[in-house]
């Protein structure tokens, strides 16, 4: 049998899926068994994310590191007799920087890749996620048999605390004090509960840390629940994930047969098994206590605390909640120390933050650095800077509970504390980017109509006045809103800040009050002027015809789907404002661009 010495990892994640990756991978395999040369030589792998979304499939060579963008199923037979029989790299399919044009052969050349640091992400793109045994190689499950074995659980937790590691959830509480806030409640069952319920628009961090890595977030539930002195956990995660659910459920039987989940773990007292629980798609689930309400098969509203879930949780029992990604840092804390964590990121946020960046940029796509990095290196750096050399506007952290900060904001460095005293937060991890051609009154409505939707109308200021400002925010939109209701959307956004029950409500006027303080100036000009320079806003704009450019062709005439343009055959034509539904197939269909967009 021959012995493999060249390695191809393809991204087997669900977005790359999506173009067609999983193909490729078998493309490429039907290749190397048909030519006896290399066969049994060369093996193909499908990892997780490579995080370079924009530029999927991604296809990384091994031993050479070669990094192939935005490849086809029809390459797969040109980089096996060019690359690997041949040895010459194939140049159409390198990576172009967009602003340097300088091609590039190597991910750690790469502007995207730089200045990351992959904790959380330490083995997406690197490993087989349904081969233990390639987790394994990479130190796995080596920090939960030294807790077993080596350390009291007393100890781990005390190191989880002397990390500085707080939940990346969004609430940023310290992850090693809810461990041992659950430790000291008393309870004769405890239960460790996996947060997979990402809901944020836009975001999927922790969708793929479990289709990369699953193995990961198994060993910090099992370590977790030893330090806390439970035997059951649960992973909470939405059933739109399927490709994570899958992984998942191979890893935790894969951990079943070695003996690293279930009764007495390798040869211990220590037992512990994971069920898989799933959701809905209700955003409020992904607060703890609404989460346990559906884990439970009640309706998934928040409760009043005290008590925490820590003191009465799942069936009344003490329950320590955390999400996938703070998970995900766990193993490499113990198996690095906490001062090797603690020496990356600020004084009060310590370690990485894995973000998903998205929007108008050059380079979207998944990305972990120490937080403290400043929202220009994100933005500019890493993301490569503004689609198609747009002017940037504003970018929108935090998700539907954030806030769009601006320019001035640029050299912010990123952490919980310092998102939060500019109007907005860290969240979970989402981060859009805002170009000149997006409008902000029009961007808060989008967030404030998610969370109408999402509300679980347990109490009245998310359930009523969300709706409130949301219809307050579409008058505005539409060209009838008046200064007063400008007023009138701070006032009601301050009051649901103050009186919602849960982290829902308290944070979803964000999108709001910060456009408002940071925009003021659009509000005003959609009030007073009646105007959407970015048009966006549909009933602010007019398709006028000039009457000078007009030949009458009528083509115009023809696609209208409201037939509110009329005119006589070779005569200029007119829109009536009344009818016409601002959809623009006039002005598309249009040869003598007599049509004009006004806003």
């Amino acid at each position: 049998m021959s012995k493999i010495n060249q390695h191809i990892l393809t991204c087997g994640g669900t977005g790359c899926r999506a173009s067609e990756s999983k193909e490729l991978a078998q493309n490429l395999r039907d290749e190397i068994a048909s030519n006896p040369a290399i066969e049994g030589s060369v093996k193909v792998v499908e990892c997780g994310c490579f995080g370079f979304c924009e530029k999927g499939p991604i296809v990384k060579m091994l031993p050479d590191n070669t990094f192939y963008t935005q490849v086809k199923p029809t390459n797969a037979k040109e980089i096996i007799e060019e690359h690997i029989v041949k040895g010459r790299k194939i140049e159409n399919l390198l990576y172009t920087d967009p602003v340097t044009k300088e091609v590039i052969d190597e991910s750690k050349n790469m502007g995207f890749y730089k200045k990351q640091h992959r904790i959380a992400l330490r083995n997406c793109g690197f490993v087989d996620p349904e081969n233990i045994g390639e987790y394994i190689a990479r130190e796995g499950y080596e920090a939960l048999g030294r807790a077993i074995f080596e350390q009291e659980p007393q100890v781990i937790i005390d190191t989880i605390k002397a990390s500085g590691l707080r939940g990346r959830g969004g609430g940023g509480f310290p992850t090693g004090l809810k461990w041992e806030f659950t430790k000291n409640a008393k309870g004769d069952q405890k239960y460790v509960v996996c947060n997979a319920d990402e809901g944020d628009p836009g975001a999927f961090m922790d969708r793929s840390i479990l289709e990369g890595d699953p193995h990961s977030i198994i060993e910090a539930m099992a370590i977790c629940a030893y330090a806390i002195g439970a035997n059951e956990g649960l992973v909470y995660i939405r059933a739109e994930y399927p490709l994570a659910i899958d992984r998942l459920k191979i890893a935790i039987k894969q951990a079943e047969e070695t003996g690293l989940l279930g009764d007495n773990i390798l040869g211990s007292d220590f037992s512990f098994k994971i069920t898989i629980k799933y959701g809905a798609g209700a955003f409020v689930c992904g607060e703890e206590t609404a989460l346990i309400q559906s884990m439970e098969g009640l309706r998934g509203e928040p409760n009043l605390k005290p008590p925490f879930p820590a003191e009465s949780g799942y069936f009344q029992k003490p329950t320590n909640v955390n999400n996938v990604e703070t998970l995900a840092n766990i193993p490499v804390i113990l198996n690095k120390g906490a001062d090797w964590y603690a020496s990356m990121g600020t004084e009060k946020s310590k370690g990485t933050k894995v973000f998903a960046l998205a929007g108008k940029i050059n380079n979207v796509g998944l990305i972990e650095v120490p937080m403290g990095t400043t929202l220009r290196e994100v933005i500019f750096d890493i993301g490569g800077g503004i689609k198609d050399g747009k002017k940037f506007k504003a970018v929108q952290t935090g998700g539907p509970s954030g806030g769009c900060l601006t320019e001035e904001h640029l050299d912010t460095p990123i952490d919980f504390d310092n998102l939060l005293a500019i109007g907005s937060m860290m969240g979970s991890g989402g981060m859009v980017v805002l170009d000149e051609d997006d409008c902000m009154v029009s961007m808060a409505q989008f967030y404030l109509e998610f969370t109408v939707e999402e509300s679980c109308g347990k109490c009245a200021p998310c359930r009523i006045g969300n709706k409130r400002l949301h219809e307050t925010l579409e008058k505005i939109t539409q060209g009838k809103g008046v200064m007063e209701d400008l007023h009138q959307l701070r006032n009601m956004s301050e009051v649901i800040k103050e009186t919602s029950l849960c982290g829902l409500g308290q944070t979803s006027p964000n999108p709001v009050l910060s456009t408002l303080d940071n925009f003021w100036d659009e509000y005003v000009e959609h009030v007073e002027d009646k105007k959407c320079v970015a048009g966006q806003c549909k009933s602010m704009l007019r398709y006028v015809i000039t009457e000078e450019d007009c030949v009458g062709c009528t083509a115009c005439v023809r696609v209208c789907p409201t037939n509110a343009i009329t005119g006589t055959k070779k005569k200029p034509h007119i829109i009536n404002q009344d009818l016409c539904i601002k959809c623009g197939a006039c002005m598309d269909k249009c040869s003598f661009d007599s049509i004009l967009l006004i806003a």
